[in-house]
């Protein structure tokens, strides 16, 4: 018989707390660390008071036991190659920071592993390399260590574990693996490691260890829900183990919940925000899985991933028979979103929880997913209109919602009425405290269930404002905009711009100094006014003209100085957002942003970038890009108003960006680039619901771009966001030219057999931005031969992976050079080579 320790699991619970620090310490660290400021025990002291700050803060709000190992100084599956000893042989032979920094930014001579996005989120996670001959061993004692200096403080805390399915589907096979072969295959060997953790954990005295399986809500072959019955029933019939709690979010587990409830497992967790209960029929009586085509349906898998109202599943009138399955488990439910910032609706919540409590016999109260996804105390939030600040709940928040939640809860006798609950304050869009009024819905904007047609959105919400003199909106389901076919464009451009053969450019932002960050502070403070913070960024951007003339490239760009983030700056210009002072995300390792809120009807009040970009126009006769971003990225990167669907919002979006479009156009910029990186990043987990949002997304952007006319050439860039999965996408854009993000992950996509029929200038990068080294011109040729290799030579273009923003100047320059020294060397040949 199966001797597993056991203790009661606590009523309410979180499955990850943000780890940045409150004051971005995490930042400061780290790259005081790699700049060689500081010494790898100053960098760890920081670590240790930031895990203690956490647990020590989640007690203080009386959180159950706390989540550990959720702490990383990069990214935790990272973390977990590290912890089974997966290290590629070319990273080995260094100290274990070295050896971790290497796989995560590179070092000299070899490039990082591959990055790209946690699921439908802007986290970035480091993609592990398996092969066939990969030898795993429990290495470090990452999750033990961190149990012992919890106990220190007198907590016990709950280890988190990327589970052993997620992380093998997470990764990718390792170059010079056998054909057919994908890490999945050693299943078995991983396991193995798992069970040693697990054992050592047991011996350590821990009672309960969480296996993150968000893998588990996206669609899944035979052979994988195999190995997912294969995985949690040999973990559970370990003699010697601590209670595992399976935990999975962003959707639904769907035929994985009878499967994983067949298990041994003792808990398993479920998203009630952004899933549902999905096997066996829908918990609200809406679809589960279908995704509406105007991108929001009920209840869970829309084709925005949201559900009606950022609130769990609507336990007052849903089948919850589903849960009959999990009948002797523990069902953690998430009926807290942990992935946007509007306080909870308590007495929907409650109903959802006193619903699954009447099929099973414990339920407890926790985040949808990790709250790794929010800031951390929107009462820093001071600045915020308080009409706002009412609506707002951040990840403090959202535990004292928590705790609330498992106390009404427990106090609900069972087949007994709900205890009374205080409504949620509610303030409708446009209002002010005065009109607030308690509704008891979460974000109370318009709460008018929306299912179906785009038809009864408009009737209900109607359509989307226009700023006067913009233009009437193009209503949703409208035909499909388009500019002129791109055989015209393309000789009216090439008669225009006159641009050699594979023209170099990069991608938009140059590096933003201490001095522009400081000078750009100083204006907020009111250290510095407003002309002499102009003055300072005119000529930041002479000196970024100056520089591409001198290195040669062929298209070039202002830099962006003025801007502190490519949507957070925009949001600042637009009605209908807000944004924060302290409201920090991790986006990866070091890099934090700060996500605007749109909160209202979005109108642009006046031109946004235009004069910018004139200037730098007027200093050189090379073309100089306008530079945007894209309706769905500034969507996708913002916390958005859930009473809209999310297309409705995004058409919103793309009037504004429609409207800079054409001023700059007007302005005489003949090249302008309207970035989509989050374009494959929105697209909802299963596939039945792919479809319709990216007829809407792709919808937005030509809606956004099509008024230009045939002279001026689009420019769309995309960046870790496994762009070849949508290539068809892409090129329904129809923009003229295309950056993708190829360097990082060596060219990967130019093996799709689709790039050969893309029919328009492509760029895939050739230097990986986020990594401090310098490729070569050798390099970056090879790059480029792979690239010409894939596409006619009149279609390449030249440049990075992303914007250089987060590099140094000597790094840029001398990786510039080289790019430009690799183009020209390559030119003259593919000259020859191009009818």
């Amino acid at each position: 018989m199966t001797a597993v320790r056991t203790s009661s699991f606590p009523t309410s619970t979180v499955l990850g707390y943000p780890r940045i620090g409150p004051r971005r310490e995490l930042k400061r660290a780290l790259e005081s660390y790699w700049d060689g400021r500081s010494t790898r025990e100053d960098l760890h002291g920081v670590g240790s008071g930031l895990r203690e700050e956490s647990w020590r803060r989640l007690d203080a709000l009386g959180l159950g036991v706390s989540p550990s190992n959720t702490f990383s100084y990069y990214d935790q599956v990272l973390d977990t190659a590290m912890l089974l000893g997966a290290v590629p042989k070319r990273y080995r032979g260094r100290s274990v920071e070295d050896t971790y920094f290497a796989m995560a930014r590179g070092a000299e001579g070899i490039a990082p592993l591959r990055m790209t996005k946690w699921f439908d989120t802007n986290y970035h996670y480091i993609v592990p390399e398996i092969g066939d001959d990969t030898v795993f061993a429990l290495t470090g004692d990452k999750p033990l260590a961190e149990v012992r200096q919890a106990r220190a403080l007198g907590l016990e805390t709950r280890p988190v574990l990327v589970g052993p399915v997620t992380f093998l589907l997470l990764s990718q096979a390792a170059p010079g693996s056998p054909a057919g072969f994908v890490p999945l295959d050693r299943l078995a060997d991983v396991l193995g490691v798992y069970e040693e953790l697990l054992g050592a954990l047991a011996a350590e005295g821990v009672d309960w260890v969480q296996l993150d399986e968000p893998a588990l809500v996206a669609d899944r072959t035979d052979v994988e829900l195999a190995a997912v019955r294969t995985a949690y029933e040999r973990l559970g019939s370990l003699t010697e183990r601590p209670s595992l709690f399976v935990a999975s979010y962003f959707g639904d587990l769907g035929d994985v919940l009878p499967i994983l409830a067949g298990t041994p497992v003792e808990a398993i967790g479920v998203d009630l925000v952004h899933g549902g209960l999905g096997y066996g029929g829908p918990a609200n009586g809406g679809s589960v899985d279908g995704g509406s085509a105007d991108g929001r349906s009920v209840g869970g898998g829309s084709a925005d991933g949201r559900s009606v109202g950022g609130g769990p599943v609507d336990g007052g009138s849903g089948d919850f028979s589903t849960l009959d399955v999990l009948a002797g488990k523990i069902v953690v439910a998430g009926v807290i979103s942990g992935r946007d910032v509007w306080r909870t609706d308590t007495e929907r919540a409650l109903a959802t929880l006193l619903a699954v409590r009447d099929r099973v016999d414990n339920v407890v109260v926790s985040t949808s997913c990790s709250l790794l996804h929010v800031p951390y105390d929107a009462d820093l939030e001071t600045d915020l209109d308080p009409a706002l600040r009412l609506r707002l709940a951040f990840a403090e928040q959202k535990v004292a919602e928590v705790v609330e939640l498992a106390g009404l809860l427990a106090s609900t006798p069972r087949g007994g009425a709900a205890p009374s609950v205080r409504p949620t304050l509610a303030v409708p869009v446009g209002g002010s405290p005065a009109t607030a009024t308690a509704t008891g819905t979460g974000t109370a904007l318009v709460t008018a269930t929306v299912e179906g047609s785009s038809a009864s959105v408009m009737s209900a919400v109607g359509p989307p404002k226009s700023v006067p003199g913009e233009g009437a909106p193009v209503e949703p389901g409208a035909a499909r905009e388009g500019r002129s076919p791109y055989a015209v464009r393309a000789a009216a451009q090439a008669e225009h711009l006159r641009l050699p053969l594979l023209p170099v450019t990069t991608i938009g932002s140059f590096p933003q100094t201490a001095e522009l960050r400081a000078a750009r502070a100083a204006t907020v403070t009111g250290e510095l006014d407003e002309a002499q913070y102009e003055h300072r960024v005119r000529a930041e951007i002479e000196r970024v003209i100056a520089l591409q003339e001198r290195l040669g490239l062929d298209v070039l760009v202002h830099g962006e100085p003025e801007r502190n983030d490519m949507v957070q700056y925009f949001a600042e210009h637009l009605d209908g957002f807000a944004v924060t002072r302290h409201g920090w995300v991790q986006s990866y390792g070091s890099r934090c942003t700060r996500p605007p809120i749109l909160h209202d009807d979005v109108r642009r009040p006046a031109p946004i970038t235009v004069r910018w970009a004139r200037y730098a126009q007027s200093l050189t006769g090379m073309p100089v890009k306008g530079m945007l971003t894209g309706p769905v990225t500034i969507v996708a990167w913002s916390f958005v108003r859930d009473d809209l669907p999310l297309r409705d919002v995004t058409f919103q979006v793309a009037d504004a960006v429609r409207a800079e479009v054409q001023d700059l156009e007007a302005a005489g910029i003949s090249i302008i680039q309207v970035d989509e990186p989050a374009l494959r990043e929105l697209m909802p987990l299963r596939r039945e619901s792919q479809d319709a949002y990216l007829e809407w997304a792709v919808d937005a952007y030509r809606r956004a771009t099509s008024g230009a006319g045939d002279r001026t050439q689009i420019h769309t860039h995309l960046c870790y966001s496994d762009a070849d999965q949508i290539l068809a996408a892409i090129d329904a854009l129809d923009a003229d030219v295309t950056s993708i993000e190829s360097a990082r992950s060596r060219a990967r996509i130019l093996g799709e057999p689709a790039v050969g029929d893309f029919g328009r200038g492509l760029g895939p990068g050739v230097y990986d931005i986020h990594s401090p080294r310098v490729p070569s011109a050798e390099e970056v040729e090879e790059l480029l031969r792979t690239a010409l290799r894939a596409l006619p030579a009149d279609r390449v273009w030249v440049n990075p992976d992303c914007g250089l923003k987060t590099r140094t100047y000597g790094e840029v320059e001398a990786a510039l050079a080289n790019v430009v020294t690799a183009a020209r060397r390559l030119r003259e040949t593919a000259a020859l080579t191009t009818p």
